[in-house]
């Protein structure tokens, strides 16, 4: 901040001197990076990514502030829908498994997701 303020990238913005934080800095020396995982998708529906997005600050149309996507490895082809609220994601889900299940003839293997707090009720996990 002290650099940007020198340079006069920060009108009107005071600098003062800060403390070190050694906590801080341990937490960042810390930090495991994710393990690399390999899956192999052979066939449609194998392999399928979801997550949520937002809220956004500006409403849709419809007054939607969330979106969920679900793109299937295999074909990288991707289903995105708007939302009101997250609670919305379990009955989104239900009914594009029933549609995509059916029109594809086969069943979803893996469901992947950022381990969201969504996808970790109860109804959600007895279902996937």
């Amino acid at each position: 901040m002290q650099a940007l303020a020198k340079q006069g990238l920060l009108k009107g913005v005071r600098t003062c001197k800060l403390t070190f934080c050694e906590h801080c800095i341990i937490k960042k020396k810390t930090k495991v990076k994710f393990s690399t995982t390999t899956h192999c998708t052979k066939e449609i529906l194998d392999y399928v990514h979801t997550d949520i997005w937002g809220p956004n600050k500006t409403a849709s149309i419809e007054g939607n502030h969330y979106f969920v996507t679900f793109i299937n490895d295999y074909s990288r082809q991707c289903w995105v829908y708007t939302m009101k609220h997250k609670g919305k994601v379990l009955e989104l889900f239900v009914e594009w498994k029933k549609n995509i299940e059916k029109r594809m003839g086969r069943k979803i293997k893996v469901l992947r997701s950022d381990n969201g707090c969504e996808y970790k009720s109860d109804l959600f996990l007895k279902l996937a």
